[in-house]
């Protein structure tokens, strides 16, 4: 597992060169003290080195460590930038989403309003429907006691009706008989005509022979 990266790479480094610098100077100092035992001087020379080699590596490998957290800082800022770019185009996103949302809002409303105006119409064109069944309910009932009505009064004029044709009947009968009492009625009276025509004739005759009868009953009374 790689270590974890020095939170201040700058400090660390800033240390490990003062240790570098301190280290070289102490060697000076013991260059130039008087060493007690000159047989130890190689071994410190080695110690030396490898102490420099040691810190070189220390001072390499940090300096990886900071190139890896610089190239790190950069890819975050540049990630950073992407994302708030990606925030930037989502929020005028949600800005836009938000106008459609207000827009079908809007809509929704209007829509519920004019559902509620229709709910309103078919309410009263249910109550207007209702009352038109009554009426038609009750015209129903009217032309039921009309068609009764006809039906009786119809009954009664096929009864009437044939009643009439009795009387029609019976009247061309006596208008028949009528007729014949007119002829019989005008034949009594040519009869009654010749009759007094008769009795006119009969009366002069009667009136000649008594004129006859008196002229000859005087020659018999002068006799």
């Amino acid at each position: 597992m790689p270590d974890a990266p020095d939170p201040n790479p700058a400090k660390t480094s800033e240390a490990a060169k003062g240790r570098n610098r301190a280290e070289p100077g102490d060697s000076d100092s013991s260059d130039t003290a008087p060493a007690p035992v000159p047989a130890n001087k190689p071994v410190l020379t080695i110690a030396l080195g490898a102490l420099s080699a040691a810190l070189l590596i220390v001072v390499l490998v940090l300096w990886g460590e900071v190139s890896a957290r610089d190239s790190t800082i950069v890819q975050n800022k540049n990630r950073s930038d992407q994302v708030q770019g990606d925030a930037v185009v989502l929020l005028a996103q949600v800005d836009a989403a938000k106008t459609a949302a207000a827009v079908l809002q809007k809509k929704i409303d209007e829509t519920k309003a004019e559902s509620e105006q229709h709910k309103a119409d078919l309410d009263k064109a249910t109550a207007g429907a209702a009352d038109l069944q009554a009426r038609l309910d009750k015209a129903t009932v009217i032309s039921t006691d009309f068609q009764t009505q006809m039906e009786e009064a119809k009954v009664a004029s096929i009864k009437h009706q044939g009643e009439v044709e009795i009387a029609t009947a019976q009247t061309a009968v006596m208008l028949t008989q009528l007729n014949k009492a007119k002829a019989d009625l005008v034949q009594v009276q040519a009869q009654l005509a010749d009759s007094k025509a008769l009795a006119a004739d009969l009366q002069v005759r009667l009136g000649k022979a008594e004129k006859l009868l008196a002229q000859l009953q005087k020659p018999a009374a002068k006799s």
